[in-house]
């Protein structure tokens, strides 16, 4: 799910930047920084739950139920950004 919501942002925040350059709206403004600030979550979020051996196998055997829970945290997330990417794209 996580990378997944890398794709998405990194997407919206390419249509939400260029919304900026022709506009100068200052909520496409809005809407690129919190794009990016969002993005930059997720991509570490990715490094620490795929990429950090410590972490990833903390969340597996010694913390599983904080495991899911930060994993259903990363769904509802994909969730709310495929219906943010669909209602941007139309």
């Amino acid at each position: 799910a996580t990378a997944l919501n890398v794709v998405l942002l990194v997407a919206l925040v390419g249509i939400w930047g260029r919304n900026y350059r022709a506009f100068g709206s200052k909520h496409a403004l809005g809407l690129a920084l919190f794009g990016v600030l969002l993005l930059a979550e997720n991509v570490l979020a990715f490094y620490y739950y795929v990429l950090d051996p410590q972490v990833a196998n903390l969340l597996n055997s010694a913390a599983p139920v904080a495991g899911r829970a930060m994993m259903s945290v990363q769904i509802l997330e994909l969730a709310a950004l495929c219906f943010l990417t669909w209602v941007t794209w139309d």
